[in-house]
């Protein structure tokens, strides 16, 4: 019998199948590009057919400035990717062609998100006459002609992620378990930031748990502070499952005056202060990092083999079902009589 009610939410850094030194800018990949021309455009044109690859994402809706605009932009592009992730290339011709394209996307993506926020800047001030938007008063930007950055040639999915030992060239692996460390739920991202993604990992853990016929309900959710997420806690309330999860990285005393203004985050502030917050929120330390201390340090299974998001996900999802087998196996032998 699976216990629900509690769970934990975690994430760990894990090495992808791919150097460090592999992380190329686009006049490198340009270069080696060009040294491969015929074999690269016949693979692409076999891959890619009509489709061009810099589509631009929805409409961006938020006015919070140009910059949260580039950033939405951003978001919105990875989280295509995320969605329909693509088979990393053998060979490595095709795999310099994919990592060069891939900066041109963002590239196009952030050309195009700068030109969509200056026309509704434009139509902001003829709306009304106000000019509260008026040109003068904002710094002007102008995309790069060219792509800057950099990225992975041996895994164009992975990403200089920030690990406990310093930084490494992978994936962020993400984990849901219960009170008995069984995962249910279980995801890979590419890059370090957690703070949108809390929402999905608990509808994923609920829904395995529908599929595996267990109706004991999710009533507290336990996270760190790398998935604070103020409109996700907010939903998370309001559909009945109770988040705890850390608003402040570190031991951080004094929050920002945008963070106090939100009633949410100071009502998390207090439930952790409590004595009863205090003490559901130790559990999510020995609920979630044994699961990662038995696979990354006891397992070994600190490195994908395999290369790309969607192929390191199955692997990742394969690691934790095989943790589960083993929970369940080693349970059966302490409940078998002398």
């Amino acid at each position: 019998m699976v216990r629900v009610g509690t769970i934990a939410v975690d994430g760990t850094r894990v090495a992808a199948n791919a150097s460090k030194e592999a992380n190329l800018d686009y006049e490198q990949l340009a270069r080696e590009i060009l040294e491969e021309a015929a074999d690269v455009d016949a693979a692409e044109d076999e891959r890619y057919g009509d489709r061009r690859g810099d589509e631009l994402p929805e409409q961006l809706t938020t006015h919070h400035g140009r910059q949260a605009w580039l950033r939405e932009a951003k978001r919105q592009l990875e989280a295509e990717r995320a969605a329909d992730p693509q088979p990393v290339p053998r060979a490595r011709a095709p795999r310099l062609k994919e990592a060069k394209r891939r900066l041109e996307e963002e590239l196009s993506v952030e050309q195009r998100a700068n030109a969509a926020y200056e026309a509704w800047r434009a139509r902001g001030i003829s709306a009304d006459g106000a000019h509260r938007m008026a040109t003068g008063r904002a710094r002007p930007y102008q995309p790069p002609p060219t792509p800057v950055g950099r990225v992975n040639a041996t895994d164009p999915d992975s990403r200089m992620v920030q690990s406990r030992r310093g930084f490494v060239q992978g994936y962020t692996a993400q984990a849901v378990a219960t009170a008995d460390q069984i995962v249910i739920g279980a995801d890979v991202i590419t890059g370090d930031n957690e703070r949108n993604t809390l929402e999905a990992l608990i509808d994923s853990a609920r829904a395995e748990l529908e599929r595996a016929g267990v109706r004991s309900p999710v009533e507290v959710a336990l996270a760190d502070a790398g998935f604070w997420n103020t409109e996700q806690i907010e939903r998370l309330s309001a559909r009945g499952i109770r988040p705890l999860v850390k608003p402040d990285a570190g031991h951080r005393k004094t929050p920002g005056q945008t963070r106090r203004r939100r009633a949410h985050y100071r009502q998390m502030r207090e439930q952790l202060a409590s004595e009863e917050g205090k003490q559901l929120y130790r559990q999510r330390a020995m609920t979630i990092e044994p699961v990662f201390g038995q696979t990354k340090h006891n397992r070994r299974a600190d490195r994908f083999q395999r290369r790309g998001l969607g192929a390191c996900r199955s692997e990742w999802r394969l690691i934790t079902a095989t943790h589960n087998l083993l929970k369940l196996w080693r349970h059966g032998l302490a409940t078998v009589p002398a």
